[in-house]
């Protein structure tokens, strides 16, 4: 990688509610966006490119943004950043799409939820280099975007899809970027520098993995709970007993990250007291059950299963956790059956 970094050509892979609005205020900041994109999503894109709605002092504003789409990678041709926003369900057929958008210096940025396929790469203590099975069985994705790509994104935001190729967004501007060794490179200094341009408040962390898990540490219950009940946030946190199984599950979480390096210095109260703040939302596991979508279990509640047999701490509540929610998400065709 050489000390000057430049993302002029970009390629937002997965523009669904994050990846479509990254991909507009990038647009608008001036990059050269496409977007790898099927079905619905490419014919609506290709006919009225990307489509932001934001909320402002006088109310609701529409961006259009004309960018590339395409549904072969070897269109686009190599990229200088290529942005992954689909859910973990979707990663691995994606992964082996991109290949043609792979150059040596590209830089792949994930933005999504849950624990990567390269979280454990330079970093996790005792299981350092370790892979996931949870998360990458086969090791297909880590073989099509290795991890000398890769740096890590934590999204802080809300969004939604009106209609292919149409985003909503609600609340949230809030980016951290990091390199999964933790190093403060002339690439993610460069990264956290087009962000800030394109009008997100970037910031760059000497442990991205801290981040995600942080993130993790809340949606890793409130999110499988939802799908199950069909319940928002609210109700969920009001409900005393569904809170203190909850809070127990964090528990559980909370003790694995320190087992690898990533204490949690809060209280799961102290987290509850953040979701509130949100008001009543449907979470994102929620909108795809309603939607008949495949549901990011594994990312979400399997990978830190896996982390605490890997650490060999006692995980009996998110076991019951990832029972319930993957039986239930099996009865409905959103997970796959066992083999």
């Amino acid at each position: 990688m050489t000390e000057t970094v430049k993302f002029n050509k970009i390629t937002i892979v997965g523009a669904g509610a994050i990846g479509g609005w990254m991909g507009v205020k990038l647009a608008q900041a001036g990059a050269q966006v496409s977007v790898l994109a099927r079905g619905e999503t490419l014919a609506a894109v290709q006919q009225n490119g990307l489509q932001l709605h934001t909320q402002g002092p006088e109310g609701w504003t529409q961006r259009q943004a004309p960018v590339h789409a395409s549904n072969d990678a070897a269109t686009l041709g190599v990229q200088d950043l290529v942005v992954i926003s689909v859910k973990a369900p979707a990663l691995a057929s994606v992964a082996a799409q991109v290949s043609p958008l792979m150059g040596p210096h590209t830089v792949v940025l994930t933005a999504m939820n849950g624990v990567p396929w390269w979280f454990l790469q330079g970093f996790g203590g005792p299981v350092a280099g370790r892979s996931l099975q949870s998360v990458d069985p086969d090791g297909a994705i880590a073989r099509a975007l290795p991890a000398p790509h890769i740096v890590g994104c934590v999204v802080h935001a809300s969004c939604s899809v009106d209609a292919p190729g149409v985003i909503r967004h609600h609340f949230g501007d809030g980016l951290i970027v990091g390199e999964p060794s933790g190093q403060d490179t002339p690439r993610v200094q460069a990264l956290q520098a087009l962000l800030q341009q394109a009008g997100f408040s970037a910031k760059v962390s000497p442990q991205i993995q801290k981040d995600i898990w942080y993130k993790l540490w809340g949606n890793m219950t409130v999110n499988p709970i939802s799908a199950i009940t069909g319940a928002t946030t609210d109700r969920i946190l009001d409900d005393p007993l569904v809170r203190q199984y909850i809070s127990s599950v964090m528990l559980e979480a909370k003790a694995v990250g320190e087992k690898i390096g990533i204490p949690i210095d809060q209280q799961p109260e102290d987290r509850h007291a953040v979701t509130r703040k949100l008001g009543a939302f449907k979470t994102s596991m929620l909108q795809d059950v309603n939607a008949g979508k495949s549901v990011e279990l594994d990312a979400l509640v399997s990978a830190v299963r896996e982390l605490a047999q890997l650490t060999q701490v006692p995980t009996p509540l998110t076991d019951a956790l990832l029972g319930l929610s993957r039986l239930h998400a099996r009865e409905r065709g959103l997970y796959p059956r066992e083999a």
